[in-house]
């Protein structure tokens, strides 16, 4: 397999791509220069998400970290898998044993997608070991500084009586909203090929994490994010395994820029003329993907 490093444009309208609950769920911001944030790991739930919902949680294709999972339930499924007859006394004698170790960590990086991509740790109940993921993403950083929108809500429900009869003379719930007008968040992701090669990471699967890129937004709609929409993916293939040339001189080489003028920007209409990708002086063994 090839090493990638990508750019990944994505944004946002009127909506919290990710908030933060230490701060009252506001969208994440850095405090110096106000650019918003949005985590790694915001990215690859959706990821996740996408790709348990087009292959029904099934083999290959399962899911390792989800919504109400129990990882040591996961974790007691591979060492039965190696171990039919296995008990309480045997699993004790699991570290010693490095053969079954290994095989431990084979069953779980074949059944569950996200371990083959992203890595995991899995040290809790039976000792699955520790996998490093061959994708990897920075935090996405928003080209301009945001502005959080705060919105009143109410709620005209109630859950009981008592709250009911306090209700009697017009009083309702009230709750906060916060969303941000428009963002275009930039990302930059890495594909290792050797770690691919020690979690069974395949083409196929690299195939399918492109497509997840592209349309993971279209699955993962909620009143709270707004619209959020994948823009672009401008993606550097190595020739050489190892790379031909250091991550951030191609990451550099996609420029975006903003053409709204002293207006803030409210749309990809405003940034979309001034992205470009320089293509002059390329390394030699890297071709660039416009993938969309």
């Amino acid at each position: 397999m090839n090493r990638y490093d990508f750019v990944y444009l994505f944004d946002v309208q009127d909506g919290n791509p990710n908030g933060d609950p230490d701060a009252g769920n506001l969208p994440r911001v850095d405090a110096e220069t106000g650019q918003g944030l949005v985590t790694d790991v915001c990215l690859k739930r959706k990821i996740r998400n996408y790709v348990g919902l087009t292959h029904g949680e099934k083999p290959p294709y399962e899911i390792y970290v989800k919504e109400r999972a129990i990882l040591n339930d996961q974790h007691n499924r591979a060492w039965l898998a190696i171990e039919p007859k296995a008990d309480d006394k045997t699993k004790k004698n699991l570290p010693k044993d490095k053969e079954k170790a290994k095989q431990l960590v084979e069953w779980m990086c074949k059944n569950f997608f996200d371990i083959r991509a992203f890595g995991a740790v899995m040290t809790t109940g039976v000792n699955c070991g520790q996998v490093r993921g061959p994708i990897q993403f920075s935090f996405s950083r928003s080209i301009d500084p945001i502005v959080s929108a705060e919105h009143a809500i109410t709620r005209c429900a109630v859950t009981t009586q008592a709250e009911s009869d306090s209700q009697e003379g017009g009083n309702r719930t009230m709750g906060r909203k916060f969303t941000v007008p428009y963002a275009l968040y930039r990302c930059h992701g890495f594909f290792n090929p050797h770690l691919a090669a020690q979690t069974t990471f395949s083409e196929d699967d690299l195939l399918l994490f492109w497509k997840a890129l592209e349309n993971m937004f279209d699955t993962d709609r909620s009143a709270a994010r707004g619209q959020m929409s994948a823009r672009k993916l401008v993606v550097f293939k190595h020739k050489d395994s190892l790379g031909n040339a250091p991550a951030h001189r191609l990451l550099e080489r996609v420029k975006v820029g903003c053409s709204s003028g002293e207006k803030p920007p409210r749309s990809y209409e405003d940034y979309a003329p001034s992205i470009s990708i320089d293509r002059q002086d390329l390394p030699e063994g890297i071709e660039i993907i416009e993938a969309f």
